[in-house]
């Protein structure tokens, strides 16, 4: 019930991406049924509706990808505080952005079957007559399990990708990687990275001397009222930093202590979250199985001189080995990119934006490359099945429609995360003087770097990925 009043009472930037999860729903939902219905009407051929039904793999993985990004940014369901005390933690709030996503996964499902019942004829008595309905299986009757099965897929799958990407994360409860335990002649010692004051040996001495002589410490010197609210300020900081982290995608802020060197709230949200100097370790790796699949796709093309084109099962494998290669580059590429922004005498503009850029590079570039990726694996593929200009089918353009919409729109929905994101930087900014075209001129000058880089790129091994299927 909390699940659907929060639905109802989105605003209407959230209902739009929801409305377009369930239009992602309905259209993988209807290419289950129509692999249902050509294993219905050819019960011969077992085969190709095995295939028709693989294929469907493609879209179902974008709608639950895009399911999930449409979680992520969904306002009603991030942590805040105080909510604990109400019934509402991480976990609560989880399970309720699985059952929403479950709920608007279904109403797609159910929209598929009314379409698919309406074509077949079973709700207005009359079949859609046209070429290429033997998918529809007009005449023959839909078993209930399958078709249940069939539809409950999407909704159960995306549900389930929506509780473990949003699932509560625990902070590691171990020692701290700067300090290291040593064993000397008289016991273990820690030695730390931290330096101390010429003070703090006085400071510690005065209490260990006062030890020494019977009294307590305690008794030597009452605490000010500043010492006494220090460790209620630290318990309410690593409250806040607490729910930053159950947050997925959220990077918690640097943490100050009583001496720190960021004494203006304004100019240390100005400067962006840390991790921005660590790059991400999947650019090797996408490089080697980018050219892995150019040389699969070269090895199947040649082994299969004089088959009809189609007809070669590993063909396909090149194509999708170079299009998963360049989705695991993608967020080293955009790592890059943002060094490349800042490198040569940058100025200020420069330099917000190549700091962004690495600080979301997995964010940004998770997404951007996997939308390079269908691109060129669509083209490289198309190159293959329908060659000399040969028009596809209407349920091959459903599929291809529903994995590059679907994907498109998980990279506009990142953007929007990474922009709330970084909203209290914006206003930083904003306070501090700066332009109100400012983060304009740095989120144009990003998507211009990321678009230089990443277009000629997916053309590139569009390009190579077809030329290594024809050889």
């Amino acid at each position: 019930m909390l699940a659907l009043r929060l639905t109802r009472g989105a605003r209407p930037a959230v209902q739009l991406r929801r409305f377009l999860v369930a239009a992602a729903s309905a259209g993988t939902g209807f290419l289950l049924l129509c692999a249902l219905g050509h294993a219905l009407g050819h019960p011969g051929a077992p085969s190709a509706s095995l295939l028709r039904l693989a294929w469907c793999a493609a879209p179902l993985a974008a709608t639950v990808y895009f399911a999930v990004a449409v979680a992520r940014t969904d306002p009603g369901t991030m942590p805040r505080p105080g909510l604990s005390a109400l019934g509402l933690g991480p976990v609560r709030l989880m399970t309720i952005s699985a059952t929403a996503t479950a709920l608007t996964c279904a109403l797609g499902s159910v929209t598929a079957l009314l379409v698919f019942l309406h074509l077949r004829g079973d709700l207005t008595g009359t079949p859609f007559d046209g070429s290429g309905t033997d998918f529809l299986a007009a005449g023959r009757p839909l078993p209930l399990p399958a078709t249940l099965t069939l539809l409950t897929l999407v909704p159960g799958s995306a549900s389930v990708a929506v509780a473990v990407a949003l699932r509560p994360r625990e902070r590691a409860a171990g020692p701290s990687r700067s300090g290291r335990t040593a064993y000397g002649r008289f016991g273990a010692y820690r030695a730390t990275a931290a330096r101390e004051t010429f003070g703090a040996y006085g400071r510690f001495g005065r209490h260990l001397e006062a030890a020494a002589h019977g009294r307590r410490p305690s008794a030597a010197r009452q605490p000010t009222p500043e010492e006494a609210q220090a460790p209620l300020q630290t318990r309410a900081r690593a409250q806040q930093d607490r729910l930053r982290t159950d947050l997925p995608g959220q990077d918690p802020e640097p943490a100050h202590g009583p001496h720190g060197t960021q004494d203006d709230p304004d100019a240390a949200a100005a400067v962006p979250a840390s991790g921005a100097g660590r790059a991400p370790s999947g650019l090797p790796w996408g490089i080697a199985v980018l050219a892995v699949g150019l040389a699969v796709g070269a090895y199947a093309s040649r082994t299969g001189v004089g088959a009809v084109t189609g007809d070669r099962p590993g063909a396909p494998a090149g194509p999708v080995l170079a299009a998963v290669g360049l989705a695991l580059a993608g967020p080293g590429l955009t790592h890059l990119c943002g060094r490349l922004l800042q490198s040569v005498r940058p100025g200020a503009l420069r330099l917000l934006a190549g700091r962004l850029l690495m600080t979301e590079a997995t964010r940004i570039g998770r997404p951007l490359g996997v939308v390079c990726a269908v691109l060129s694996g669509a083209y490289a593929l198309g190159s293959l099945y329908y060659p000399d200009g040969r028009s596809a089918g209407p349920l091959a353009l459903l599929g291809v429609l529903l994995v590059t919409g679907c994907t498109v729109a998980t990279l506009l929905t990142a953007a929007v995360e990474a922009k709330q994101a970084h909203a209290g930087t914006t206003a930083a900014l904003l306070r501090l003087g700066a332009p109100a075209s400012t983060p304009r001129r740095a989120a144009a000058l990003r998507a211009g770097t990321l678009l230089a880089l990443f277009g000629p790129l997916t053309v590139i091994v569009a390009q190579l990925s077809a030329l290594s299927l024809a050889l």
